[in-house]
């Protein structure tokens, strides 16, 4: 009778194979999430705002405003995921944290009107917001794509806001503001704090509604331009780094990848050796490296990245990563690059060593697992070898050495 955890155990690792022969560390989870969260906007826009949703933001491009107050929050907050959801298909963190707001906002905004709505629709967003949180890893990317349009609709947003706001607590100023062109000039004077002094707020609520269009607008005007300059700045921090890098020629010479504690001792011992080395690091470490260190910043499973640390002529190219499916896609990547460099595969759970043997690294290594191993077999009193130990640090097929009587 079989073990039903061998039944898991070998369905896992199907599933590892078949991710390597879909590519699926191309389009999923983020593409799948990306659709899903454009459908919920939709979904939302068609139960809020109704079947001729998309005439009213055609009327929002031609510049007529004349249009229902209640209509605003769906039509921001449905047309925010459907915004963001191009964002998504970019990894862009940013997007990331957008589309998880908003989702908030809509889970709000229709379990306010359950009786109208169901629940199909609050669940179906609740869901969603689930599975990006679960897929959080998966967006880590800076796009400077994503993050111009995260402020161009973080803009926009705040933009019918105010205007929607001054029309709404138009009674309330001095001169009152009653027409649309009147409250979109108040917004823009406000939010950008100009404050021209020509219509001014005469109550406690309208001086509120003053002060949140002035701190909303200072949050988000700092908060785009953030997003749009910082991915530039990385990339030319990067370009510096690895400008640096290129003195050394990247040529039969050994990649280390990953920050982990195997990863640095590795390649302090190959320097130490006189070893070329470069090293691939998916952000610039805080306290920065030595002059003499050839670094390459970026994805290590992206293939830009890898032929700009030169691994399609390198000796070797060792995956140390602590995310052993993150190590399994580098050695995917080095592969899809055709050079004669031997991939090194690090392994940090026992569980995932058959896994990681599917993608055929040239060398499997496993300290953590060796460790377990050899502290039994020490305390049993089992004898243990130099030639043991290196066959089952590389996880090479080597004989159980039997137990002393």
């Amino acid at each position: 009778m079989t073990n039903p955890g061998q039944h898991v155990e070998r369905a896992r690792t199907l599933l590892h194979a078949a991710r390597g022969r879909l590519r699926l560390d191309a389009w999923f989870p983020h593409g799948p999430l990306a659709l899903l969260l454009a459908v919920g906007g939709l979904w939302l826009l068609r139960v809020e705002v109704g079947a001729d949703w998309f005439a009213y933001f055609d009327r929002l491009v031609r510049g007529d405003l004349n249009m229902p107050p209640h209509l605003l929050l769906p039509l921001l907050v449905g047309g925010g995921l459907v915004a963001m959801a191009f964002g998504l298909l970019l990894r862009s963190r940013v997007a990331w944290i957008m589309a998880i707001l908003l989702l908030a906002a809509a889970t709000a905004s229709v379990a306010a009107a359950l009786q109208r709505y169901g629940v199909a629709l609050p669940l179906y967003f609740l869901a969603l917001a689930a599975a990006l949180a679960l897929a959080w890893r998966r967006f880590d990317r800076a796009s400077v794509a994503a993050s111009t349009l995260f402020a161009l609709t973080a803009v926009a947003m705040l933009m019918m806001y105010a205007t929607f706001g001054s029309l709404y607590f138009g009674r309330e100023f001095r001169p009152p503001i009653t027409d649309w062109v009147s409250a979109l000039y108040y917004a823009v004077v406000t939010m950008s704090t100009v404050g021209y002094g020509d219509f001014i707020p005469q109550t406690p609520q309208a001086r509120l509604f003053a002060v949140s269009i002035i701190v909303l607008g200072m949050t988000v005007f700092a908060t785009s331009l953030t997003a749009v300059i910082a991915p530039v700045l990385g990339r030319s921090l990067r370009r510096i780094v690895n400008r640096k890098g290129t003195r050394m020629k990247r040529e039969n010479h050994f990649i280390v990848v990953g920050n982990t504690a195997l990863a640095i001792n590795t390649w302090r011992e190959l320097a130490r050796r006189g070893r070329a080395v470069t090293r691939i690091l998916r952000r610039m470490p805080q306290e920065g490296e030595p002059s003499d260190v050839d670094l390459v910043v970026g994805d290590p499973g992206d293939l830009d990245v890898l032929r700009q640390a030169g691994a399609e002529r390198a000796r070797a190219v060792l995956a140390m990563l602590d995310d052993d499916s993150e190590n399994a896609f580098v050695v995917l990547a080095v592969k899809e690059l055709r050079g004669a460099a031997q991939t090194v595969a690090a392994v940090n759970d026992a569980h995932h060593l058959n896994r990681i043997r599917l993608v055929q690294p040239d060398v499997t290594i496993a300290p953590q697992v060796l460790g377990g191993e050899l502290m039994a077999m020490i305390l049993s009193g089992e004898p243990v070898t130099g030639e043991y130990v290196l066959q089952r640090l590389l996880q090479s097929p080597a004989p159980v050495p039997p137990a002393r009587r």
